[in-house]
């Protein structure tokens, strides 16, 4: 994913005399550096005290449920038999050894641009600077026909881009190693790309009109990373794109949820230069899609739901926002920088998909932990506290406050949610 060593590693490279040992220990921690970023780790640990990198966390997807694998040099149950082609034909092709596809949910389609030296690096510190763990991953539970796996050769067929990134030569080198990072070991648009019929990503890059347009994934939503000014990154700087990237605080907002994971484990350990580069590409790219709005010192207006005229102070809405929600994120919705979001204008509230912000409510959250950011502060859970009218009432009046302009959410949208999660 990088191509370059952060700079720390740089200054290294530089003070320390040429040998076969000082090399092999720089090809370690490139390849470390890019496990690191490219989220190995947090898909291939299991989240409850699991061994690192081998196996076990649980992806819900539409078709049931699948577990990440061990990726450990374990020569039974890891990747410690394979040899360099292997993990090629894995990253690239999305066939393990012996001819055995591999389901999407590893983002392989990603992965397919990552670049030859990035791939051996990174294969290196996977077969000598991991701990070997032996472990089985747990069997899938995937529905039939989804369970046979001969058919994701067809599915290959169809969705599958060509290997390696191609640079732009019109963009300067900045912009390319921007686009770079997203699209390949970043995989960003595994969770930002909506998904088709047949659970592939609606693009791969810029040219794609749905490209990083928002996606739900896991039960979360992962937003619109284009320029749209309501619900994507139209109102963010460059400057606070990469401090959120850092450091999950930025423009007012916190991040939350599968994003504040992200973050904690892989953004926050970005070099400046790929912060700013992934910045750059990300604000480069075209307003897409279009959901809410948001109008500064536009006057609250009067609740949509069900036909429902009541001034908003004495609305169900209104109601459970002062008493829950107001002593964090401020009876006007500005919150308090950089604790507590604020709800004016952030762009979460806005998209036409309340997914996450419904299990927010429901389940709670903590921001992430970081090296560079403020400590985090943690949301508490509602699921107990209000009832599904309430929070269907509380966030339909959060998304048109304060110059928010989004579609509401029914009791429905919470109700069918809630089971879900439960399932």
């Amino acid at each position: 994913m990088i191509r370059a060593l952060p700079a720390c590693g740089l200054v290294l490279a530089l003070a320390l005399p040429a040998g076969p040992g000082v090399q092999a220990a720089q090809d370690l921690s490139r390849g470390a550096y890019l496990a690191r970023i490219g989220g190995c780790a947090s898909c291939h640990t299991e989240p409850r005290q699991g061994a690192a990198f081998a196996g076990g966390r649980a992806l819900r997807t539409p078709f049931g449920t699948l577990y990440s694998t061990n990726i450990t040099p374990d020569p039974r149950t890891g990747i410690g038999r394979y040899g360099y082609d292997d993990f090629v034909r894995v990253m690239r092709e999305g066939t393990a050894p012996g001819g055995r596809h591999l389901y999407p949910a590893m983002p392989y389609t990603a992965y397919a641009k990552v670049d030859e030296a990035d791939l051996r690096d990174l294969f290196d510190y996977l077969q000598h600077g991991v701990k070997a763990v032996e472990q089985e991953a747990p069997a899938n539970g995937l529905h039939f026909p989804f369970d046979q796996r001969w058919a994701l050769r067809f599915w290959k067929m169809a969705f599958l881009p060509r290997p390696g990134y191609v640079q732009r030569p019109e963009r300067d080198a900045s912009w390319n190693r921007g686009a770079y990072l997203v699209q390949s070991l970043g995989h960003c648009g595994s969770c930002h790309t909506p998904r088709g019929a047949a659970y592939q990503e609606r693009g791969y890059d810029e040219r794609a009109r749905h490209f990083l347009t928002g996606g739900v994934n896991d039960l979360w939503f992962a937003s619109n990373l284009t320029g749209d000014p309501g619900s994507g990154l139209g109102r963010f700087s460059a400057d606070a794109l990469a401090s959120f990237l850092a450091t999950g605080h930025g423009n007012g907002t916190v991040a939350f949820g599968t994003m504040a994971e992200e973050i904690e484990a892989s953004l926050q350990h970005l070099g400046e230069e790929d912060l700013r580069a992934i910045a750059g590409y990300l604000k480069s790219l075209p307003a897409q899609k279009g959901a809410g709005t948001y109008e500064p010192g536009r006057s609250t207006s009067p609740p949509r739901a069900k036909g429902n005229y009541v001034a908003d102070v004495e609305s169900t809405g209104a109601a459970t926002y002062r008493g829950f929600c107001a002593r964090c994120h401020q009876a006007d919705g500005q919150g308090l920088a950089p604790a507590f979001p604020r709800l004016a204008g952030n762009p979460s509230l806005l998209d036409d998909d309340a997914t996450s912000l419904i299990r927010l409510l429901l389940e709670g959250g903590q921001g992430p932990q970081t090296a560079k950011g403020p400590a985090p502060q943690q949301m508490p859970a509602f699921a107990g506290t209000l009832t599904d009218v309430q929070m269907a009432q509380v966030l339909s009046f959060v998304r048109q406050s304060w110059g928010n302009d989004a579609r509401p959410v029914t009791t429905n949208d919470v109700s069918t949610l809630r089971r879900k999660l439960r399932q």
